[in-house]
């Protein structure tokens, strides 16, 4: 009879155990298109994105990304939360095995009995174990292990995002200094004119008039380049900041770099491929292939794994724990200058905890923790498609960028003509001050186009890279990452 009822006993512990490991699922599916609908900027050129800052031949943009980086307070606070979810999964791994304390203890008795007076000192190893019946500590363990391989994720997101910022603000900063040397050039053109007018004014050639417009569009091309230079110098103060380099170390940088950045630029103008010198990249036709990239969506996905294992944890909670604990230790009494020792040890006891009434708490803890295991699920299939969106909208402005790259240098170069021709015939007196302003405010235009598109062309090239996941990988179960993060 006692046989049978072990054995009930026995099944009906199964039974449980079972029941308690019927979690969510830890992955899910996200939907994605069969192929991009953008076109893509592979054109034959295959780049390493991990390496893509470095194929550009430009070094001072390099050693402002990993500068911008070593300072970034998002950095390391990625790398703090890798330290602090380390900790958290050796914890919880921990609580699988058994736990083994030193014990010790000395105290002096009086007691009214035949027993003299004495010192009874003892130590002890005292042992206890939590036989993980239901996969409660397993889950707690696997919820840290992804959680801990999120982290690792999230610090290379950061340092990504950091480099897409540094190098905007570097190619703005570049395309200001363009746009400053048209906005002084212009100026001096305008300085001339004024010169210009004034001595046929004086001569009587020109009317008052004339010569008041003149003026006044000379002091109006100042004011820009006065305008254009304010612009550059708070970008500059901005590079200062995120790189944490003095900002006059950094200037001297910036100009011992401009020679190189000019020719760059130069080519750049000339070839829509490399407009702004970015040079391409290459992104697999299959979604997921790039969207796998991505430290942003790795990290949600394993928030749902995490999410799944809490659910088996708070299920395991509503079930029987089982303990056994025991020691062994030795004992010495002393009385009158004498010795008594004496050897302890025990086994047990082998305790089980089984929840009977807690007011639906621990079904509570299980609701919640499905409430949180859907919402991981929702953000993660928001994350993919925001990822999706990301990609395809540089995509298409890389494209956009490109096509427009042609007619901007022709209509550049078709008002570069028309405006010389202009000045040439206003200083023969064969064309008025109107018809000149006119051509050279056209002029102006299509000059500040063409930069403004290589400045476009070169952020869509950023947000490409950015949404490509910046040549991050999946972490595997090698320490790199951790002490690359430690470093950081």
């Amino acid at each position: 009879m006692k046989l049978l009822q072990r054995a009930g006993a026995l099944a009906a512990v199964a039974t449980l155990s079972a029941c308690a490991t019927q979690a969510p699922a830890p992955h899910v599916t996200a939907d994605l298109p069969q192929h991009w609908q953008a076109p893509l900027p592979h054109q034959g050129n295959q780049t390493e994105l991990a390496n893509w800052w470095r194929a550009q031949s430009d070094a001072l943009l390099v050693q402002l990304i990993e500068a911008a980086q070593t300072a970034s307070p998002n950095v390391a606070a990625a790398a703090n939360r890798i330290a602090q979810s380390r900790a958290e999964r050796v914890a919880a791994g921990a609580v699988l095995a058994p736990s083994l304390d030193a014990a010790s203890s000395i105290s002096r008795t009086n007691q009214q009995s035949t027993l003299p007076t004495g010192t009874l000192s003892q130590a002890a190893l005292q042992a206890s174990w939590e036989i993980d019946l239901f996969g409660a500590n397993r889950a707690a363990r696997n919820a840290a292990q992804n959680r801990y391989d999120s982290a690792r994720a999230g610090w290379h997101d950061a340092r990504v995002s950091v480099a897409a910022e540094v190098a905007n603000q570097y190619y703005g900063l570049r395309a200001c200094e363009q746009l400053l040397k048209v906005a002084q050039q212009d100026a001096a053109s305008r300085t001339d004119t004024a010169h210009l007018t004034e001595l046929s004014a004086q001569a009587g050639f020109q009317s008052p008039a004339s010569l008041a417009l003149a003026r006044a569009s000379a002091a109006d091309g100042s004011s820009r380049a006065i305008a254009q230079r304010a612009a550059c110098d708070v970008d500059v103060k901005v590079l200062a900041a995120l790189t944490a380099i003095a900002e006059p170390e950094l200037r001297r940088q910036l100009a011992a770099s401009g020679a190189t950045a000019a020719s760059t630029t130069t080519t750049a103008s000339t070839d829509a491929n490399a407009a702004a010198g970015a040079p391409s990249i290459a992104i697999a036709e299959l979604p997921a292939s790039t969207l796998s990239q991505r430290p942003d969506v790795f990290s949600a996905e394993r928030a749902v794994s995490a999410a799944s294992a809490d659910v088996g944890t708070a299920q395991a909670a509503r079930y029987p724990r089982l303990t056994l604990s025991g020691s062994v230790g030795v004992a010495n009494f002393r009385t009158g200058g004498d010795n008594t020792k004496t050897d302890t040890w025990n086994i047990g006891p082998l305790a089980m905890t089984l929840p009977i009434f807690d007011s639906g708490r621990r079904s509570a803890n299980v609701d919640a923790a499905q409430a949180r295991y859907d919402s991981a699920v929702s953000s993660y299939r928001a994350t993919v498609r925001q990822a999706v969106s990301e990609v395809e909208q540089a995509l298409v402005n890389l494209d956009a960028s490109a096509a427009r790259s042609s007619d901007a240098q022709s209509a550049l170069q078709g008002y570069r003509i028309n405006f010389s021709a202009v000045e040439q015939r206003y200083q023969n007196g064969l064309a008025s001050l109107f018809e000149l302003e006119d051509a050279r405010r056209t002029r102006l235009a299509a000059e500040q186009s063409v930069i403004s598109l290589q400045r476009e062309r070169s952020a869509a090239w950023v947000a490409l890279y950015r949404a490509a996941g910046g040549g991050w990988t999946a972490p595997t179960n090698s320490p790199a990452a951790d002490s690359a993060a430690s470093t950081h």
